[in-house]
């Protein structure tokens, strides 16, 4: 196995400095790995967000999200691997050795994490608030796991502590294990989640949005997106109000009509243009479900029924007045507003003629969350039972003066607190785009009145949320949990100093040497000169205690 060993270092097990640089490296890049593979594990809930985010940079739709997951797995097992070899040679008093080609692997992908977190934090920094939410659900679980991980590293620790002889190594190693322990034991009194209650304290279950209608199950902002969210009987849909350069309002979310209907094929020359630059008659000629099932955004194209499958590559371009035929009768409306270019014959019209339209369709007024800021008077005027929302996180006073009733936020923007307070000054708030039932059941511990979800055929079967611990039940958990494992590492310290106490320490050379027996070689021969030289650095002088070094053997 190419063992190095230098005869002139007696304490046998401690590496050299380079091979403690190599084991520094090993583990810096396990952590490092392990919180991008934690982090993007969790960003699950916005993997479409993220794509899209990619498409408006790069000009084409792409799925990165599961090669990106499939490749920091791969790197974190890799790193995994190596890490635990190296942990069992050094629990032998081995080096770790590691191969050229393994040295090259683990600095490419220490370099590559770091250069991938950088990059999202410097793109998508708002992302980084999904790590210290996620941990409101998973902390009390991820604290038990790290418990359990350096108790069994205390076997390791123990026998290496009952191997060294230096006494300032020793002290080293031990105040390094135990402050690590002390610091786990303690993490606890910073751990804070909303699920940590009395269930009698629960409020009711949150509000479910459709996002765009159900983009799981069909494309988004289309009228089979609608129909299939007031099928799964949700609270609301929320929809991307457009007007047509011939002045009908429609419904889409991006500014051009490239990423979500075949404009590139129909009209190739204007496909960069703005949407609102289209007359209707143009915009019905388009087909708004192709691109769904091709690019499948959430990877549920193929659980469609052969019905639903021809329906929605059937879609075409949704009229603001056919949605709200649809659900006026069956759920309440959140709209939002594309800003018009100035080119735009109807730029200074547009929200009186999308007020019309809404009117004209019988809608109730109280069914409909108001969220421009533009003409927001005039709005109040025309229809005084729209529920005035603000996208802005203002403090509680000063949307009260504005007359905001609603806030419509990104659910890493507000805290819990945030919550309290809003519902203490009778303000109601909606956060998108809220997919996973864990980070579903965060809010609803929190008291979120409602949410907006891609999924609504998936949260509204979720009865309950994930977990819910009663504060003396989570506190008896972690107490017993850390008095278990303070007995086992005590129990494995005195077992290890009783079992490893009163064994020399032996060096490879000495390993290699009993093993070959009766083998006249030159190796034998070198490793026999090296054990001498050993032995007399160590004191040894008297002729008996090397007497064992014969021609023949040992």
């Amino acid at each position: 196995y190419g063992i190095k060993w230098d005869p002139t270092d007696t304490d046998s097990s401690f590496p050299p400095q380079w091979e403690r640089l190599w084991f520094l490296i090993l583990t810096s890049s396990f952590f490092l790995t392990l919180v991008w593979f934690y982090f993007w594990w969790e960003v699950h809930n916005d993997y479409n967000e993220i794509n899209w985010f990619l498409y408006n940079r790069m000009g084409y739709w792409s799925d990165w999200s599961i090669p990106i997951l499939v490749t920091t797995a791969a790197g974190f097992t890799y790193i995994t691997m190596l890490l635990i070899l190296a942990l069992c040679h050094i629990a032998v008093g081995q080096q770790m050795n590691l191969h050229w080609l393994h040295k090259i692997g683990l600095v490419t992908t220490l370099i590559t994490t770091v250069v991938t977190m950088s990059s999202i934090a410097q793109l998508w920094d708002d992302e980084w608030e999904m790590v210290f939410i996620s941990l409101q659900a998973t902390a009390p679980f991820l604290h038990i796991g790290a418990l359990a991980a350096v108790t069994a590293l205390s076997w390791l620790v123990a026998g290496q502590f009952a191997r060294t002889e230096k006494a300032t190594s020793q002290m080293l190693m031990f105040t390094a294990y135990l402050a690590v322990v002390v610091a786990l034991y303690l993490v606890p009194l910073t751990i804070s989640s909303p699920c940590i209650m009395e269930k009698k304290a629960l409020g009711p279950k949150p509000a479910i949005l459709g996002h765009r209608g159900a983009p799981m199950l069909a494309p988004e902002n289309t009228l089979m997106s609608f129909q299939k969210a007031v099928e799964q009987k949700v609270h609301g849909v929320q929809a991307d109000v457009v007007l047509s350069y011939d002045g009908v309002p429609f419904l889409m979310h991006d500014k051009t009509l490239r990423r979500t209907t075949n404009v590139e094929e129909v009209f190739p020359e204007r496909a960069y243009e703005h949407s609102s630059m289209f007359n209707w008659t143009d915009l019905e000629k388009l087909n708004a479900g192709e691109w769904f099932l091709q690019n499948d955004p959430f990877w549920t194209a193929g659980s469609l029924s052969r019905a639903d499958y021809l329906e929605a590559a059937n879609q075409s371009v949704c009229k603001l007045e056919d949605m709200l035929e649809v659900i006026k009768d069956n759920a309440s409306l959140i709209l939002n507003f594309q800003d018009l270019p100035a080119a735009h014959p109807y730029y200074s019209a547009y929200i009186n003629i999308t007020l019309e339209t809404i009117l004209a369709s019988g809608i109730r007024q109280q069914a409909v969350m108001w969220l421009p800021d533009t003409e927001r008077q005039l709005v109040r005027q025309v229809a005084p039972g729209f529920q005035q929302t603000s996208g802005l996180k203002l403090d509680a006073e000063r949307l009260r003066e504005k007359g905001i009733v609603k806030l419509n936020l990104r659910y890493t923007k507000v805290t819990n607190e945030d919550v309290r307070d809003y519902a203490m000054a009778n303000l109601s708030v909606n956060l998108y785009t809220v997919n996973e039932p864990w980070l579903f059941s965060i809010l609803w511990c929190a008291g979120v009145p409602s949410v907006t979800s891609d999924s609504s055929h998936v949260l509204r079967k979720v009865p309950f949320p994930i977990w819910l611990m009663p504060p003396d039940e989570y506190h008896l958990i972690w107490i017993t949990s850390d008095l278990i494992s303070f007995l086992v590492i005590v129990g494995v310290f005195i077992f290890q100093k009783w079992r490893l106490g009163s064994i020399r320490t032996y060096n490879p050379e000495q390993i290699m040497l009993s093993a070959a027996v009766r083998r006249s070689s030159q190796d034998v021969k070198i490793m026999k000169e090296k054990l001498i030289f050993s032995e007399i650095n160590n004191g040894v002088e008297t002729t008996d205690e090397l007497s064992f070094c014969s021609e023949n053997g040992y």
